[in-house]
């Protein structure tokens, strides 16, 4: 290669280089700031929220409609954004997907009764506490099954996939089977079907299951914290203000209360 040459190529790199480095300061920047911006000029929000779990985000195969508090909750931000609860786009998440989703930029937040934990905020940030909840067990009426003390070996736990639940019942009932599957609905149709004798997830959860069949039944009381948070992209400050501001605003005016109480049948504690 004579210095001409050599020379060319070099040059060549470097801009390569700079370009990359470029796009890598843009994309920087856009996940600690850009979320609100690109929110806003879109003209929507785009939630990822459960279509599978009662009382917070459950789709009516009749209708298409989801509902749900997480559901509520993503209106309320929109409205605060927008002036307009409808400028909101629900996107289906699972436990499983919920953060692939939010890292690919296929969403913005995630709204999904998503537990705080530490290991995931080294992937997300996570807004104030918007619900507390507790691991807890539901089983058919008459089960013999009444604790963790119970769930020994031969007894087949149902619960979902990338979820806290299962992580934490193998670590409290060790001896026994657990199943994982897609979704919660998927976990309470086996349930039902005789493949296990118990599902356990977060006790709001399970509520809902026994809402929708009353043959079931919560027991053991909760052996686990479970705060749920709302998710947006790793170092995006500015959003994570605006979602925190949404919450204190709807618990001091008394919406959050409403809320709370049309979905859970109960007042917060």
């Amino acid at each position: 290669m004579n210095r001409k040459t050599w020379l060319t190529a070099l040059m060549i790199i470097m801009t390569v280089c700079l370009v990359l480095t470029g796009c890598g300061s843009k994309k920087e920047s856009g996940a600690k700031g850009g979320t609100l911006e690109a929110i806003k000029a879109r003209g929507k929000i785009i939630a990822g929220v459960k279509y599978d779990t009662k009382l917070f985000g459950l789709k009516d195969p009749a209708t298409g409609k989801v509902e749900g508090f997480d559901i509520d909750i993503a209106k309320a931000l929109a409205k605060k954004i927008f002036g307009d609860e409808n400028k909101v786009e629900l996107k289906e998440v699972t436990s499983k997907t919920r953060i692939p989703l939010l890292q690919n930029g296929d969403i913005d937040l995630i709204i999904a009764t998503m537990t705080i934990t530490e290991e995931r905020k080294q992937q997300v940030d996570f807004s104030d506490i918007y619900f507390k909840a507790g691991q807890s067990l539901l089983v058919k009426k008459g089960s013999p099954i009444q604790g963790l003390q119970d769930l020994k070996k031969g007894i087949k736990v149902l619960t979902v996939k990338g979820s806290t639940s299962a992580k934490n019942i193998r670590e409290k009932a060790p001896d026994a089977t657990v199943l994982e599957f897609e979704n919660y609905q998927d976990a309470f149709t086996a349930l039902k079907a005789g493949q296990g004798e118990v599902l356990t997830t977060d006790n709001a959860i399970l509520l809902g299951m026994q809402k929708q069949d009353s043959n079931y039944v919560l027991v053991g009381g909760n052996f686990t914290d479970e705060p749920y948070g709302i998710a947006v992209k790793k170092g995006d400050t500015e959003f994570v203000q605006t979602v925190n501001d949404l919450l204190k605003e709807m618990k001091s005016s008394g919406e959050y209360d409403k809320l709370y109480e049309h979905w859970m049948g109960v007042k917060p504690e």
